[in-house]
């Protein structure tokens, strides 16, 4: 898979104009899935919104509001849809409410909206992610644009870890006095406001406010500064369950604007009307005992997240790679923390160290943060993909340039035994099963000791009474790889047996996707990828850990291991008899002509937005593909298909595709990807053949 460079590398102009978007799913109807779409070539400029599609390429883009309004005229029907989050929110356990002591990360780089506003993915090797997600409870998205709206990206991957995703409303200087006197003139107005933020929030799928206003207020404004905030959090707990809004520190109950650094008389009333406070960050040790003391603080410790700065700017504890020490003074006091913009390890390192500076950051961290524990049905799968890497994979091999969803991450550790041994786990790129990378565990098993395990995830995962088991590894030479499952003790839990799946399973007589599941079991590849498949028989049984365990195949000696994990899959057994389904509905909308440039310039080049109808839970995700069908001429054969790009919703923007010179005739196939990673049969996959034609009042020379 390729795509055209993008030639704009900056955040989209706010100076282009906006223009009405038209909903696709209003122009589906008149799409009868047995006709073909027909259009007529034109190069005119695209009329899509520039706020959300790249000028250049159409691409999908997420973005911001810039002013006040542009959030008074927000339109749910004018609203991205490619920007909505597609994966809700997963069950955590323990739950947020009950944690004692929270984490939340503010991510601050660069103004925001970099590589991670393009929708479908960007090539870029190396681009900042974060993948520490079970020691987090809160992720906020942070700009100094006026409204900050997640990118999608960013809140799917935080809703597959149960962890919030929020946004940020943010006024600064005499620009944002100005707007906030207009806002909180009076209670029609901060509630018009509060009313636009919810919807907005409720639209795109993610679950809340920092609110950072950094700017002198008014008698006025700041008499309404509290009821906005009470209106606000009111109603985005009503409207979206389990959301927060968050107070920054900064302007006090008489309007001046003076970072107090705790929690204090002249801002507890911010506090008391919302569901936190997120610090400024030059506090000392006795702030925090002061704190600790303070009567507004009773009974809401964990609502108080102390600030730390990762870049460590004026007189702060700690920051960079001694944040621990702020960390290791918060937690005694039993606060929650906000991490200020830990991407300092990407910003200010080398980018080919990022990965390495990002876990040294995270480990040295982890003895003051708290695993929390995703809690849902099967399946559970992860491949470990961090969402970015060399190369995109698929069964071991790669297929193209990486445009891949960061899966389920699991626990990266460091442990340093007393014996001498040590053990490690870190993403890797180099080589990887599914996705862009795999997860490495490496260490050294000292003699006189026979093995190590490394824990992975720290899982709240009911079992099925049959439950398949999936382990895909690399076997390293000198150990044993085992894949070990624990679970909660308790009196309904009984083990009823353990069968290991082996080809031979083949030949009995079960259910279809039964027979694809076994046929990859027992089975190595070229490159030394082996599957090995059980089948659990278990009652009432909780899943709480999942462990690699590396025994000494011989030998007394030190031993140095490093081996490779593709992938973990648990699948009730019983889901696999459930028949899957096929794409339906698939329309074409949104379509944009552009000519090719430089030497290609005489080609034809194709934008357009597809739409289709699947249950996505069934799904891993959608490949896109095109193909010339067969002409009138019976002689000619269709041709083959070419992969344009996949999907992990049932929305896909098709960019810069290069087709036939008109008069033209192609097909778009949407092939769905089971969640075990089967290829589902051709006669279930969507299609949509779209005709086209020259214009006979196009000037050629446009």
């Amino acid at each position: 898979m390729t795509s055209r460079k993008r030639k704009r590398d900056e955040t989209t102009s706010s100076t282009i104009p906006k223009t009405e978007e038209i909903i696709s799913s209003e122009s589906c109807l008149s799409q009868p899935s047995d006709q073909s779409v027909h259009e007529v070539i034109t190069y005119k400029p695209s009329t899509l919104p520039a706020i959300h599609y790249d000028p250049d390429t159409t691409e999908p883009i997420s973005c911001s509001l810039k002013s006040l309004d542009e959030l008074l005229s927000w339109k749910r029907q004018e609203a991205s849809l490619f920007n909505v989050a597609t994966v809700p929110l997963a069950s955590r356990y323990p739950p947020l409410h009950s944690c004692p002591r929270r984490t939340l990360v503010s991510h601050d780089m660069m103004g925001g909206y970099l590589k991670d506003r393009f929708i479908q993915g960007a090539e870029v090797e190396t681009p900042y992610v974060f993948y520490h997600w079970e020691y987090i409870d809160i992720f906020n998205y942070f700009s100094h644009q006026m409204v900050t709206i997640p990118p999608a990206v960013w809140t799917n991957a935080a809703h597959k870890h149960g962890v919030l995703s929020i946004g940020t409303f943010i006024t600064e200087w005499t620009d944002g006095a100005k707007t906030c006197e207009a806002f909180l003139a009076d209670e029609e107005s901060y509630r018009a406001a509060a009313d636009k933020l919810v919807q907005i929030s409720h639209c795109y799928g993610f679950d809340g406010w920092l609110i950072n206003i950094e700017n002198v207020l008014s008698e006025t404004a700041v008499k309404n500064t509290g009821p906005f905030l009470r209106y606000l959090t009111d109603q985005m707990h009503e409207r979206v369950p389990g959301s927060v809004v968050i107070w920054y520190d900064s302007v006090l109950k008489n309007g001046s604007l003076d970072w107090q650094n705790k929690l204090n008389d002249d801002n507890r009333m911010f506090f008391d009307a919302c569901d936190g406070i997120f610090t400024n960050y030059n506090w000392t040790e006795q702030s925090l005992e002061w704190m600790k003391s303070y009567s507004a603080a009773q009974g809401r410790f964990a609502d108080i997240y102390v600030g730390v700065d990762v870049f460590a700017r004026g007189v702060v504890v700690g920051g960079k790679f001694e944040t621990n020490k702020a960390l290791k003074l918060i937690r005694k006091y039993e606060f929650s923390t906000a991490i200020f913009a830990p991407g300092w390890v990407y910003e200010c390192h080398e980018k080919a160290d990022f990965r390495q500076n990002q876990d040294k950051f995270w480990s040295l961290l982890s003895d003051y943060l708290y695993i929390h524990r995703p809690s849902s049905s099967l399946p559970f799968i992860s491949s470990f993909c961090q969402g970015f890497g060399k190369s995109l994979y698929w069964r071991g091999q790669a297929i193209g340039l990486l445009n891949s969803n960061s899966e389920i991450q699991p626990l990266y550790l460091s442990e340093n035994m007393d014996d001498g041994g040590w053990l490690r786990t870190r993403g890797c790129s180099e080589d990887a099963w599914i996705g862009g990378s795999s997860l490495m565990v490496e260490g050294m098993i000292p003699s006189g000791r026979s093995e190590v395990c490394a824990r992975i995830f720290s899982l709240h995962v009911p079992l099925a009474t049959r439950t398949f088991v999936s382990f895909v590894y690399k076997p390293p030479v000198g150990v044993k790889i085992s894949l070990e499952l624990k679970t909660i003790d308790g009196p309904l839990c009984t083990f009823d047996g353990m069968e290991e799946i082996a080809r031979e399973w083949s030949f009995r007589p079960l259910f279809n996707r039964y027979l694809r599941f076994a046929r990859k079991c027992g089975q190595w590849s070229l490159d030394g990828w082996t599957t090995r498949c059980f089948l659990l028989k278990m009652t009432g049984c909780l899943l709480r850990e999942v462990c690699i365990r590396v025994s000494r195949d011989g030998g007394d000696e030190d031993i140095c291991f490093n081996c490779r994990i593709g992938e973990i899959m648990l699948l009730d057994a019983e889901s696999l008899q459930a028949p899957l389904q096929s794409v339906e509905g698939i329309c074409v909308n949104d379509v944009v002509w552009h000519k090719g440039d430089g030497h290609t310039q005489s080609k034809v080049l194709l934008n357009a937005t597809l739409r289709w109808q699947y249950p996505t839970p069934q799904v891993r995700h959608f490949q896109i593909h095109w193909r010339r069908p067969r002409g009138p001429d019976p002689r000619i054969p269709p041709g083959p298909l070419t992969l344009i790009g996949r999907s992990y919703s049932t929305l896909y923007r098709v960019v810069e595709l290069e087709v036939p010179a008109a008069p033209g005739l192609i097909e778009l196939v949407v092939e769905p990807v089971s969640r075990e990673g089967f290829r589902v049969p051709e006669a279930q996959w969507g299609r949509r053949t779209l005709s086209y034609s020259a214009s006979s009042s196009e000037n050629p020379s446009v």
